[in-house]
């Protein structure tokens, strides 16, 4: 059977070149401080080229490997930003929730170093979020490992992980991933902490003020403004 995958990719590709907007695209990148150029899509104009797509039936992937490689080639292979995001709408779409598991994150952890920016980073926490669900205690070893590692926007994902998990987040591993990262001066790990806390207290607003408070001395300004922003 031949592999559907990479007509799906021209597919795309080609969708979205059909959405350029030059002079936005050049907006775009100054606001991103992005090196890779946009074609200029506002974000409902890409999904609007991309769906019919990636709902087609005739474009459908029938495997994890085509999926993967899919992926891989509009990453790898983008020459816009548009096809990255394409790539993550592809990663997070429906028709491909059952591969959503511990046997994806090799490709997550990979699209969250090769990415190392905000907009694609924190787009790629959804998808680990639902893995974490699936598998949490895998899964809860590897945010502490990603948590202490060098690389900054591993460390981000660890802390944002659990970003939708409401009343299933494992406190526990909140707690760790966060206290592994408090002395950090990276505004982005600092950003992701106070973001992550925030995000928990509309749950349980009495655990977040007790963590802030018991880690007075070493939370940041920015990180501890963000986790009470709401309380």
């Amino acid at each position: 059977m031949t592999d559907p995958g990479p007509e799906l990719v021209d597919a795309l590709r080609a969708a979205l070149r059909t959405g350029a907007d030059p002079e936005r695209a050049a907006g775009q990148q100054r606001y991103m401080k992005s090196a890779m150029p946009f074609l200029g899509l506002t974000s409902p104009r890409r999904r609007e080229l991309v769906r019919p797509l990636l709902d087609d039936p005739g474009l459908r992937l029938e495997s994890r490997g085509e999926l993967e490689r899919a992926i891989r080639s509009l990453w790898d292979g983008a020459r816009f930003r548009e096809e990255r995001y394409a790539a993550l709408d592809l990663l997070r779409h429906r028709a491909y929730r059952a591969w959503r598991d511990p046997d994806l994150m090799p490709l997550v952890e990979d699209l969250v170093v090769t990415g190392a920016w905000w907009d694609l980073v924190d787009e790629l926490s959804n998808v680990i979020g639902e893995v974490l669900l699936v598998d949490p205690e895998g899964e809860g070893l590897r945010m502490r490992e990603w948590a202490e590692s060098d690389d900054l926007w591993l460390r981000r994902s660890a802390i944002i992980s659990q970003l939708r998990h409401r009343d299933r987040t494992d406190t526990d591993l909140l707690a760790e991933v966060i206290e592994a990262n408090l002395e950090d001066r990276e505004f982005f790990v600092r950003k992701a902490i106070g973001w992550a806390l925030r995000q928990y207290a509309r749950t349980d607003p009495t655990w977040v003020q007790s963590f802030v408070d018991r880690h007075s001395d070493r939370i940041s300004g920015l990180s501890r403004r963000e986790a009470l922003k709401h309380l």
